[in-house]
């Protein structure tokens, strides 16, 4: 017999595949072009992935968190390891990716994820938190933020800008399994936007596909160097620092109305809120482990 916690685990893979790929559908449905999201599970599909390759059809772009089990086994997470999805990774105030960070082929680019101010019900409201999900965000609302400048582009040229910008590992690599191609810069991507491209070719590596790979992406081997110790990325003009608070504000706008307009949409088709979410799957990374890497206190 399966333990609780394994019975549990499995339900929210389950269920985790079951209500992704409707949201993700949904959103490109009505139009968004950046879909942001910040949760993730163990366990991927081939309706995850036919959802994802749905949602780039329709002109999107989907960015996911990684997860925040570097330290504690790194565990491949989806939709980060699904084709087409942008992976994205968090780094510290010293541009170095963080410990608890996951690292692996998965990850593409990387952005800021420790001590995040963001809204909460605290005595002034203000809160601070960590994560591959306020780096997700912070990535997601750079890609908006290039589009809103070149609305013509389509997703691939605005990924590609995205991209071609990022601040490097300074050892000279194109990438590494840390930050991936490097850091989100977009006062860079802004400024000196460069070609954008083709406007029909995908710029990363793994091209979005029908179903999920037989074989996870395989993470990177136990003797890898931890994340804190990762190459550092070019470091960014100072004046990135408020551009990322702008972006952090709209970025949390943009999360709040898809949130928003799943629920309404849900509600109408069932009514779930006296269900109890099991676990396995959560903001960033399995629902438990989220909540203890986002501290969150009021400030």
């Amino acid at each position: 017999m399966p333990k609780s916690g394994e019975t549990n685990q499995a339900e929210g893979d389950k269920r985790f595949n079951e209500i992704a790929p409707q949201a993700i559908r949904y959103a490109a449905d009505q139009n968004a072009k950046v879909i942001n999201i910040s949760l993730g599970s163990a366990v991927g599909s081939p309706r995850l992935a036919a959802a994802v390759k749905y949602a780039l059809g329709k002109g999107s772009l989907v960015f996911a968190a990684v997860g925040n089990s570097g330290d504690s086994g790194n565990g491949v997470e989806y939709p980060a390891a699904t084709p087409g999805v942008v992976g994205v990774a968090a780094v510290g105030k010293d541009l170095h990716g963080t410990a608890w960070s996951e690292y692996g082929p998965q990850v593409d680019m990387a952005a800021p994820g420790v001590e995040m101010v963001h809204a909460c019900g605290g005595k002034t409201g203000l809160c601070k938190s960590e994560g591959t999900s306020d780096a997700t965000a912070l990535a997601s609302a750079s890609a908006a933020l290039i589009w809103s400048k070149h609305p013509e582009w389509t997703n691939n040229q605005v990924l590609r800008v995205l991209v071609n910008t990022l601040g490097g590992p300074t050892d000279g690599a194109k990438r590494n399994d840390s930050i991936g191609f490097g850091l989100v810069r977009p006062r860079v991507a802004l400024k000196t936007p460069g070609d954008p491209g083709p406007a029909n070719v995908y710029p990363l590596p793994d091209p979005p596909q029908s179903g999920e790979s037989a074989a996870p992406a395989t993470p990177s081997p136990a003797g890898a160097p931890a994340k804190a110790d990762a190459p550092q990325a070019e470091k960014a003009d100072k004046s990135n620092t408020s551009l990322f608070v702008f972006l952090g504000l709209g970025a949390l706008g943009l999360v709040i109305v898809l949130i928003g307009v799943w629920t309404l949409r849900k509600r109408r088709q069932q009514a779930l809120t006296d269900q109890v979410q099991p676990a396995g799957w959560g903001p960033g990374a399995g629902w438990p482990e989220q909540q203890n890497r986002d501290r969150t206190g009021s400030h």
